[in-house]
């Protein structure tokens, strides 16, 4: 092949590359960590995506929704803009999400899940990030989680989630728990828990903002039709999980955390 061919050939080559890129340039990462005055507060999975679901308790994507509701409910409280990716029982598309979080200026993106394991006794909080500008935020939040009583700790990680990967803004995902351990699974179908879960989220992401002491809790809100507890077991409609592989959308931890 001519030298002249082949050059233009790897120019090509090249660009095709640059153009399947997928994860935003270092100096694209926006740090607004510390100056953020918006949250986009992402309920995982949604409509078809059922997350991770047992026959004892609500799917993944009910529970998500719940501590998503209450969340955005006292971030907005602390004089914080939300913006939820859902609001109700609808799939939302991994790159629909991504599009959401970038599009909201000077924000930070935290991403509500529930975990599952074949191992019943797995459990624990997880949180994971990507950009380097996204570390103390997952540590904040990882420490304020763990502070509920009988809480274990599970570390904050980073992760190639595609909603944290893409992000340009300080991103994180929370595992809130193991719907398929027995304990964290029952917390899960009880309201007051949720509602710890979101109260130490919004504190960590309130205090991240303005300082350590800066939040001050709402008064609990008359509890509406959409925030009552899922209904019992079986009322509900019994369907298999459909869950994402690792690094696309998470359901189950990666193997090297969950024991897969």
């Amino acid at each position: 092949m001519p030298s002249s061919v082949w050059g233009r050939g790897v120019a090509l080559c090249a660009l095709f590359l640059a153009g399947c890129e997928t994860v935003p340039p270092q100096q694209q990462l926006k740090n607004t960590s510390r100056t953020f005055n918006s949250v986009v507060v992402d309920a995982g999975h949604g409509g078809r995506d059922s997350g991770a679901y047992r026959r004892s308790g609500p799917p993944e994507k009910t529970v998500t929704l719940d501590v998503a509701t209450r969340l955005s409910r006292k971030l907005r409280d602390s004089q914080l803009k939300v913006v939820m990716t859902r609001t109700n029982d609808v799939f939302i598309p991994l790159d629909t999400r991504v599009d959401i979080e970038n599009a909201t200026p000077n924000s930070i993106f935290v991403s509500i899940h529930f975990n599952d394991s074949r191992r019943r006794g797995v459990k624990g909080f997880e949180t994971y990030y990507h950009s380097p500008y996204a570390a103390d935020l997952a540590q904040n939040i990882q420490s304020r989680l763990c502070s509920l009583k009988g809480a274990v700790n599970r570390g904050v990680h980073t992760a190639d989630f595609r909603v944290v990967r893409k992000a340009l803004y300080p991103a994180v995902l929370v595992e809130c728990g193991y719907l398929s351990n027995r304990s964290e699974g029952r917390e899960a179908r009880n309201g007051e828990y949720r509602e710890l879960l979101a109260e130490k989220i919004a504190q960590a992401i309130v205090e991240q903002r303005y300082g350590v002491g800066a939040y001050h809790a709402p008064a609990p809100a008359v509890v509406s039709q959409e925030s009552q507890p899922p209904p019992p077991p079986q009322q509900q409609q019994k369907r298999k999980p459909v869950l994402a592989p690792p690094g696309e959308g998470p359901g189950l931890a990666p193997p090297t955390l969950s024991g897969h």
